[in-house]
Parts: structure tokens; sequence; C-alpha cells
């Protein structure tokens, strides 16, 4: 093995090709890992041809990125095969210097000591003086690749990182473990520094929402006074227990919407939190108030128009408190708390429960009245979903193409949007399942009206790729439209 040409021969490839970008995993860092491999070989006790192929993939560990930022251990070990052979290597050897590269991919996996020494070689700095300045490199490029955005993000994912970081061998830990834990410490110490203190309320937003949750409180009791009560019509959840008891037994209805939601009002500050508690509270209070002041007055009795009017009305003014982050029903509460002590999902504990009392209503009401009450109460969801999603839906879009290079750059500079990247495999066919591929699996969040436009930008780079879209119910932050959570 001749590895003294094969380092003249590769440092020199290193120093012309490696992108003016890349400045951490520059020719100075392969230096270091070389460097720091010899060292741990003489702790470690490794001589003879061990060391030399230990030292060999410390030389070859980053030469992928000549090629490709992404991927890059696999791409080393192609360029290893391709020029090792020069310099005397057997393939024997280049196989045991591609495990030791690959080991080095994060997170890493040793399977035997030398790629634990080359593992710990490579992360070398963590536990030295120069992790200041290395670390600023590698922020640096990064940033440069969209890995992290700003520097608070980068500090929180070091943490994160050497937090669940452990050196591999005897050697690295006792001489580089305690200076690693100062570092740790004192990035703490700066992320406490650099998060930003607690916002101050916003005053425009808090009067915004308050306008909103006054609104649908005004038009949720249109709806129950002057649609559903006169015509003895129910909607589900507490409000429609509510009207259940009141036509039965005459109580008092804005005191019934009270009573009923106060102890799901009370595990709500358990289960969700004081802030949410509090907001709910203030809705089903003035939703009550609301009730008690406007005067029962029939709009129609025609059933078909009570059943659908009454129910979007119902539905926008709980959409429009449930996007000024309230509420005006429990129910949900007491689905997400049984939720925990059961296997039904929430969607099935409401049915459950609203089934009841569309069954007692059909009893002591007639069948018609409980049917126009589902129509009711259908018209209501739809409403609500409408509101609280905007016709803007979202839809999530996943790719997967040998050409995502490409493609992210159109989604990106073309669409306008954000995108996340899974690691994956592509390839596993029928008649081909040994042969696969890496690749970036591309995420994306769209409103459903830029699907068509999305597909045809990818399929005009990729007419073979594979494109999936799902609907998603909820979303916030990024470039996404601020909403609500509820």
């Amino acid at each position: 093995m001749q590895f003294e040409k094969a380092y003249n021969f590769l440092i020199i490839q290193l120093d012309k090709g490696l992108p003016s970008y890349t400045t951490y995993h520059n020719t100075q860092h392969t230096k270091n890992v070389i460097n720091a491999a010899s060292y741990l070989a003489d702790l470690e006790n490794v001589t003879g041809d061990d060391r030399t192929m230990l030292l060999t993939a410390a030389l070859f560990h980053d030469a992928g990125f000549l090629q490709n930022y992404h991927n890059h251990e696999s791409i080393s070990c192609q360029v290893a095969k391709k020029h090792l052979p020069d310099f005397e290597y057997s393939p024997e050897q280049i196989d045991i210097i591609c495990n030791m590269i690959m080991a080095t991919q994060l997170p890493q996996s040793p399977t035997n000591h030398l790629s634990q020494i080359i593992c710990d070689a490579d992360l070398f700095y963590l536990g030295t003086d120069e992790y200041e300045e290395y670390s600023h490199k590698l922020f640096l490029e990064f940033k440069r690749n969209g890995i992290v955005t700003t520097y608070t993000e980068w500090i929180m994912k070091q943490i994160e990182f050497i937090s669940a970081h452990h050196y591999f061998t005897k050697s690295a830990s006792s001489e580089l473990e305690n200076k690693k834990q100062e570092t740790l410490k004192k990035l703490k110490f700066i992320l406490t520094k650099s998060l930003p203190k607690k916002q101050k309320v916003n005053l425009q937003e808090m009067i915004q929402d308050a306008i909103l949750n006054i609104l649908g409180v005004f038009i949720a009791g249109i709806a129950l006074k002057y649609f559903l009560v006169p015509n003895q019509f129910f909607d589900g959840g507490i409000t429609g227990l509510s009207l259940l008891l009141h036509e039965l037994y005459h109580f008092n209805l804005s005191g019934l919407v009270i009573l009923l939601n106060i102890p799901l009002i009370i595990l709500s500050y358990f289960t969700l939190g004081q802030k949410f508690a509090i907001r709910i509270f203030t809705s089903v209070v003035l939703f009550g108030a609301c009730l008690y002041l406007i005067p029962t007055m029939a709009i129609t009795h025609d059933k078909l128009l009570v059943s659908v009017f009454g129910g979007i009305f119902l539905g926008l003014g709980i959409g429009l408190v449930m996007r000024a982050g309230a509420a005006l029903d429990g129910i949900e509460v007491l689905a997400l708390y049984t939720l925990k002590r059961t296997s039904f999902t929430i969607t099935e504990i409401i049915l459950g429960l609203n089934i009841l009392i569309f069954t007692v209503a059909a009893f002591e009401f007639g069948i018609e009245t409980s049917l126009y009450s589902i129509l009711t109460y259908f018209a209501a969801t739809r409403t609500i979903d409408y509101v609280v999603e905007g016709i803007q839906a979202y839809t999530g879009v996943t790719i997967i193409s040998g050409k995502s290079e490409a493609i992210k750059y159109e989604l990106v500079n073309k669409l306008g949007r954000g995108i996340t990247i899974y690691k994956g495999e592509r390839g596993f066919l029928p008649g081909k399942f040994e042969v696969s591929a890496d690749v970036d699996i591309i995420f994306t969040v769209i409103t459903r009206m830029e699907l068509r436009k999305l597909k045809n930008l990818v399929y005009e780079v990729d007419s073979r790729a594979f494109v999936y879209a799902n609907t998603i119910k909820e979303a916030s932050g990024g470039i996404l439209t601020r909403r609500h959570t509820h």
C-alpha cells in the first residue's frame, strides 16, 4: 500500500476541486482527521497494515464532496475504489477502508475497532480548544447549503448533537470528553442569552381575537335562538345536549350551556393548559350571556331551511371562535381526555356521543326531527372546516425522483415554497430487489390550488417522478398563514 503517493494525489484533487463554500469540509479538515487518526492509533496501539488502512480511510472519507454535498460517504467509497488500486491496495483492503468511511456517516455506526477510531478522529475537534474555530466554519457551510438559517438554530442543533454524541474509543473518551462537556455548557449558556425574551402581548392580535370571539358568539347565538330553538332542532356535542335537556325539561338554555361546559373547562386546564382553559371559559360565558339576551324568534319554519342555514350560521359562529383560539363546546376536550384512556379516536368518541343525542331526540321528538338535526350538525361541521381551514386548504406533497436537485430548485425558486428533505433509498423493484440507490425525498406544503402547477414543474424535470399528496388538517409557521391552534 503506497499511502504517501495516494496522499499526494488526493490532496491535490481536494485543493483544486472542492467548492469554495465547503468552509469546514475542506482539505485542512481531511488533514486534521488524518492527524487525529494517527494520534489515536498510537494511543490504541494500531500498527502495520491496519494503521495504513486507517489513515487511508481518513484521507478518502470526505472525497465525495468533490462530486456532491449530500451522500458524500458513498461517493467517497466510489472514489476510493476507483483510485486506490493504482496505489497497490487490494480489493479486500479497499473493502475495509470503505467500511470505515461509511461508519462516519451520521449517526456514526462503527462495527469494529478501526471504524471506532476514524469516527472519533472525524469529530475530534468537539473535545479540543479548536472547537469554536471549526464550529464557526461548519456553521457558515451549513448556512450556505440551507441546512440552518440562523445562528440560534445552529447553537440548538449543536447542543442536541453534542448531548447525544459519545466517543467510541477509551483513548478519545479520556482525552476529549471533559473538554467536550465544557463546550456543551458554554453552548447552553450562549443559547439562554441568544433566545428572545418572552414576547410582549401583541395588542392588535388581542383586539382581532376579541372581535372574532364576540362576533362568533353572537352568530352562534342567532343560529340557536332564531333557527334551532323555535323549531326544536338539535346539534351535536354539549350544545346539542343542552338543547335536548332544554326541550325535555325546560331548563334555562344559557345556564345549561355554561353548567355542562364547566367540568370540561376544568378538564381542559389539565389537558390543554391554563391559557386555553381561560379562553374557552370566556367564550362559553359570553355564549351563555348571548343566549340569555337574544329573544327566541323563528325566522322560518321550513325544516330544510332551518337545518341547512341553522347549521351554517352555527358553524360560522363556532369557526370564528376557533380562529380566535377558543371554543364554544367542550366536547373535544372530553374526547381528547377519553382518547388517552381508550383505543378509540377523537372522531369516533365524538361520533358516539352525538349518536346518543340524536337517538334520544328521535324517540322524544320523532325521527324526522332527528334526521333534520343530523343535517344541521353536518352543515355546521362543514362550515367550521371552511371557516377554520379557509379556501386554501393545505396539501402535503412528497416527491421521489432521481433528479431531486433540479426539482428542489424549481420548487424553491419558481413555486416559492420551502422544502424539507428526507434521506431514503429508491429501487427495490420486482425482479430487481437488490438494485437501489440513495435518494433525497422532497416534502413540501402547498395550497390545493397550487397542486397542478407543482406537478407540471416536477414532470418537466422528471416525467417518471413519483408524486403523492395528502390533505393537511392544520398547518402553521414557515411561509404559511398564521393559524390558531385548537
